[in-house]
C-alpha cells in the first residue's frame, strides 16, 4: 500500500456508457434454428450494428489416454487445446452469421460466455455489458401459432423473469414478434456502475476522499447492499473489487498534500482483503462444484457405455439363439427332405416296374386290337351287301325336286342356321312349314353325312327324334319338320331375349333326351350311337318338347361288334365332335360305344342344373358337392329347385362323366328312375308327359 506522503495523480472519471448503436441478438450454434431471429433483428435494427450473444454450454473435458506430458504441464496443455477449439468455434460462428448479415450491410460482433445454463448465461452477459436492447427466440419455430402471445421455451421465460429491468427484450418465433418485455430507463444495476467507477486524476482531493469514504461507509453500515443489486453474490464481489481496485490505483496517483487529510487506510485494506478472501473461497467452491459435475458426467458416461455393452451383449446372445434355432430347423428340414427323396426314389422304382408291366399289356392289347380290326373289315364287307339291300327298302320320307326346294325357301332367302357341313333354311313345302338343310356338295364329308342321315332317320321314329320329311338327292338337301323354338343351346343362352327355361321344363327335356338315347342304344338288330350329343343338336318345338337331331356322324353298331365286356364298339381313327361334350375316352382310344353318349348326357345334365358353360363345369360341381355347397351352383333363373332331388341328379350326372366307363350309370335303370321321380312329383302338366321309351325301330 502507498504511504500518505506519495503524490497522487487523479484521472477524470469514466462515465457509465450504455451502447445504443447496437442491437444484441441471442443465437445458438445452429444457424438454421436462429435464422428467423437474426432476420427479424436485421429488419428492425434501424441501421444499428448487430452483436450476437452466444452461451456455450461446457462440454465434458476428457484427456486423451496415453498423452505423454509431464504432470505439471498436462492440465495446462489440455486447457490450451480446449481454448483453441472454443476459439475456432467462435470464429466459425461469427463467420457464418457475418455471411448472413453481409447482404444487409450490417457489421456483426460476437459476445460469448461459457455457462452450464443458456438462460443464466444470457442474463450474465446483459449484466456485464449493460445491454438495453435484446432480441431472442421465444420458442422453436415448429411451435409457432397465431395465438402465441408468450415465450414458451424455458430459457426465454428465465430471461424474461431474471434479466435486469433496464433491458428491453423482444421475443421472436418464426419471424414473428410474439412478446415484448419493456425496459426501464432507471434500472441500471450496481454491477454496471461499479465496473465503470474510476477516479479522474484531475479530481480534487476532497472529492476523491469523500467518494472513497462514502463507499466504505456504505459497505460497513449495510453489507447487504453489496450484493442486492447483482444477480448473485459472486458478481457483487467481483464488481466491488473492481471498484476498489480502481480507487486504489487512483489513490496512488494523488499528490502528497492531499493524502495528509485522508482517513487511515487500514480499514479500507482490511475490507479489501476480506472481500478478496471471500471471492477466492467462492471461486474454489465453484471449481470444486465444477469438478464434481465433471465427475458425475464421467460416471454417467461410463454407466451409459456399460449399459450399451450389456445391451449389445444381450442382442448378440439373442441373435446367437435365433441362429441356433434356425440351424436346428434347417437340419430338421434337410433330414425330412432326404427322407422324402428316399420315398420318391422308391416310388419311382415301383412306377418304372408298373410302367413296364403296362407296356407289356398294351402290346398284347394292340395285337388283339389289330386282329379285331381285321375281323371287323371282313364283317363289314359282308354287311355291305345287306346294307345295299336295305337301301332299296321303302322309306318313310318323300323325294323332292330342286325346283320345289328353291320355291319353298324363296331361293334360299330364309336362312335360320349354319353348320360345319351346310346351312339350314326355313321353308313352306306343300303347305307345311319345314326346315331344309343344304349340305356342301363339293365336300366328301357332306356327302357322307347326307347318306348317314338318310340311312338312319328314314328308318327311325320316336317322339323325341327329329322327323326326316324327305330329301333332294340331286342337291344333297334334307327336309325336316320345323321346330320354331330353335335349339336348347339358344334357349339356355336366352337368345333373342327369350325367357329362361324353368327347372320343370329342364327336367322334362332331360327325361326326353334320356328316353331318346335309350331308344337309340337298344334298337334291334343294330345299336346306334349319336356321337355328337350337345345342346345345339337338341331342338324344341312350339311346346318346348325336345327332339334330337344331326345324325351326320352317328355310328350303327351291329350285334357282331362287341368288345370283351359285351358292349357294342366302333373303332374310329379320327374322332369328331364338340370338344367340351365329347367323351375323352373316345378321343384317346378311338373306341366309340353307347357309353360315349352317356358321358355327353352327363355334361348336358350339369349344364341344365347350373346354367354354366360346359368347359370346367364338372370340376366346379365336384368341388361344390365335396364341400356341401352345391346349392350355390344351381341356376336360380330357373326357379326354386327341389334341392334334395337336384343334388341327387347332380351326383348321377357326375357318375355319367366318369372316365372309367365301368363306373358310369345305366340310363334305363339308374338315370331314368331319378328323372321320372322328379318329373312326376314336381311337374304334372299334361303336355310334359314323357313319351314311351323304345317303341321299336321302324
Amino acid at each position: 500500500m502507498a504511504s500518505g506522503s506519495e503524490t497522487i495523480e487523479e484521472s477524470p472519471p469514466r462515465p457509465v456508457q450504455v451502447v445504443e448503436d447496437k442491437m444484441y441478438v441471442a443465437v445458438g450454434k445452429d444457424i438454421k434454428k436462429s435464422e428467423s431471429v437474426v432476420k427479424w433483428a436485421l429488419q428492425n435494427s434501424g441501421g444499428r450494428n448487430i452483436c450476437l450473444l452466444h452461451v456455450d454450454e461446457p462440454a465434458q473435458r476428457i484427456l486423451r489416454m496415453g498423452t505423454k506430458f509431464p504432470t505439471s504441464q498436462l492440465k495446462e496443455h489440455h486447457d490450451w487445446l480446449y481454448r483453441d477449439v472454443k476459439r475456432q468455434e467462435m470464429n466459425k460462428l461469427q463467420q457464418d452469421y457475418s455471411t448472413m448479415c453481409s447482404c444487409a450491410g450490417v457489421h456483426v460482433d460476437v459476445l460469448h460466455i461459457e455457462m452450464d445454463y443458456i438462460g443464466k448465461g444470457i442474463v450474465e452477459l446483459i449484466n456485464q455489458h449493460g445491454i438495453r436492447n435484446l432480441v431472442m427466440g421465444a420458442a422453436a419455430d415448429k411451435h409457432y401459432s397465431k395465438k402465441m402471445m408468450e415465450p414458451k421455451s424455458k430459457k426465454a421465460i428465465y430471461v424474461r423473469e431474471q434479466a435486469p429491468t433496464f433491458c428491453h427484450v423482444w421475443f421472436i418465433c418464426k419471424g414473428h414478434l410474439v412478446h415484448t418485455r419493456e425496459g426501464t430507463s432507471d434500472g441500471v444495476s450496481m454491477e454496471v456502475a461499479s465496473s465503470t467507477l474510476q477516479v479522474s486524476p484531475n479530481t480534487e482531493t476532497g472529492q476523491s476522499s469523500s467518494l472513497r469514504s462514502r463507499s466504505l461507509a456504505e459497505g460497513t453500515n449495510d453489507p447487504l447492499k453489496l450484493t442486492s443489486s447483482g444477480p448473485n453474490f459472486h458478481r457483487g464481489v467481483r464488481s466491488i473489487l473492481r471498484g476498489i481496485n480502481g480507487m486504489r490505483v487512483s489513490t496512488f496517483s494523488l499528490p502528497s498534500s492531499v493524502l495528509e487529510g485522508r482517513t487511515n487506510d487500514e480499514l479500507y485494506d482490511r475490507l479489501k482483503q476480506s472481500m478478496e478472501e471471500a471471492f477466492d473461497e467462492s471461486t474454489r467452491r465453484r471449481e470444486a462444484e465444477k469438478d464434481a459435475i465433471d465427475s458425475i458426467h464421467r460416471a454417467k458416461a461410463l454407466e451409459n457405455l456399460y449399459a450399451d455393452e450389456l445391451r449389445q451383449r444381450k442382442e448378440v446372445e439373442e441373435a446367437l439363439a435365433i441362429a441356433l434355432e434356425h440351424k436346428s430347423s434347417l437340419e430338421s428340414q434337410i433330414a425330412n427332405s432326404q427322407q422324402r427323396v428316399k420315398d420318391l426314389e422308391q416310388k419311382m422304382f415301383s412306377n418304372v416296374q408298373l410302367l413296364q408291366k403296362y407296356k407289356q399289356e398294351r402290346n398284347e392289347l394292340q395285337i388283339e386290337r389289330n386282329n379285331a380290326i381285321k375281323e371287323a373289315k371282313e364283317l363289314r364287307k359282308e354287311q355291305a351287301e345287306v346294307a345295299a339291300a336295305n337301301r332299296l327298302a321303302p322309306k318313310f320320307f318323300s323325294e323332292f325336286s330342286y325346283s320345289e326346294i328353291v320355291e319353298a325357301t324363296s331361293n334360299f332367302a330364309w336362312q335360320i342356321g349354319e353348320g360345319g357341313y351346310g346351312n339350314v333354311y326355313r321353308g313352306l313345302l306343300r303347305h307345311t312349314q319345314v326346315a331344309i338343310k343344304k349340305l356342301h356338295s363339293n365336300s366328301m364329308q357332306g356327302l357322307s353325312e347326307f347318306q348317314q342321315e338318310v340311312d338312319v332317320l328314314s328308318k327311325l321314329r320316336h317322339p323325341n327324334l327329329v322327323t326326316l320329311v324327305g330329301a333332294c338327292p340331286e342337291s344333297f338337301i334334307l327336309v325336316y319338320e320345323y321346330l320354331p323354338n330353335g335349339s336348347l343351346e339358344d334357349r339356355l343362352c336366352c337368345k333373342d331375349e327369350s325367357p329362361p327355361l324353368s327347372w320343370q321344363t329342364r327336367i322334362r327335356i332331360a327325361t326326353e333326351l334320356c328316353s331318346a338315347l335309350i331308344y337309340l342304344h337298344s334298337c334291334n338288330p343294330n345299336s346306334i350311337v349319336h356321337g355328337d350329343l350337345k345342346p345345339a343338336n337338341i331342338l324344341l318345338d312350339s311346346n318346348y318338347v325336345s327332339k334330337l337331331s344331326d345324325f351326320g356322324i352317328c355310328r350303327i353298331l351291329d350285334q357282331n361288334e362287341f368288345s370283351s365286356n359285351n358292349t357294342a364298339v366302333c373303332w374310329i381313327t379320327s374322332p369328331r365332335g364338340t370338344f367340351t361334350y365329347i367323351d375323352p375316352s373316345f378321343v384317346a382310344t378311338g373306341e366309340l360305344t353307347p357309353k360315349s353318349d352317356v358321358y355327353s348326357f352327363g355334361i348336358i345334365l350339369l349344364r341344365l342344373l347350373t346354367g354354366r358353360p360346359s368347359l370346367g363345369n364338372a370340376e366346379e360341381v365336384k368341388g361344390a358337392l365335396d364341400k356341401g355347397d352345391f346349392k350355390n351352383l344351381l341356376d336360380l333363373t330357373a326357379g326354386d329347385w327341389p334341392f334334395e332331388e337336384s343334388q341327387q341328379l347332380a351326383h348321377i350326372a357326375m357318375r355319367c362323366c366318369e372316365l372309367n366307363r365301368h363306373n358310369q350309370p345305366d340310363l334305363a335303370s339308374d338315370v331314368r328312375r331319378v328323372l321320372e321321380g322328379m318329373r312326376v312329383s314336381k311337374y304334372t302338366c299334361e303336355h310334359d308327359r314323357v313319351p314311351e321309351d323304345n317303341p321299336g325301330c321302324q
